[in-house]
């Protein structure tokens, strides 16, 4: 039983909690960034080139048995059962990959900064709130008349 008990306090510690926490909003982060790439930024990108769909840029490497090539698509090719280098998909993922690891970066700069801030912050003074007994050397309320230990008078 003291195993399930310290697998359950180490489960529920806040690091590990907020660990998978942080995962789960990665792995959608990642999702919606391919997205943005593939969808967004690459259509236009390949626009400007001349048409080029970045996902159909690929060499073929051997022919597929079913059907020889040219192949107009990527997914003509694999149908066909060809080996292909899918060149447009690598670069789609590079520029993921960049897009991912830069808003990382910002993030734990950001965190960093404040870590800094906290660190700087001047800690505040606060009033004392027991002073020490003159006759027993013992701590005592600030407020105190008499003391509670020796029961000497305080005034």
């Amino acid at each position: 039983m003291s195993v399930l008990k310290e697998f359950r306090d180490f489960a529920v510690k806040g690091n590990v909690v907020d660990m998978a926490v942080g995962i789960i909003i990665g792995g959608a982060f990642g999702t919606i960034v391919k997205s943005m790439v593939s969808d967004i930024i690459m259509p236009p990108i390949g626009l400007l080139l001349g048409g080029v769909d970045f996902s159909d840029l690929f060499i073929t490497l051997k022919d597929g048995a079913k059907v020889a090539a040219p192949y107009a698509t990527l997914a003509d090719a694999q149908a066909a059962g060809a080996v292909t280098m899918n060149i447009g998909l690598f670069v789609n993922g590079l520029i993921s990959f960049a897009i991912v690891a830069f808003a990382v970066f910002m993030l734990i700069k950001g965190v960093n900064k404040l870590k800094r801030e906290e660190e700087a912050a001047p800690v505040e003074e606060k009033e004392p709130t027991t002073k020490e007994c003159p006759h027993c050397l013992s701590t005592i309320a600030i407020k105190a008349t008499r003391c509670p230990n020796c029961t000497s008078n305080l005034e």
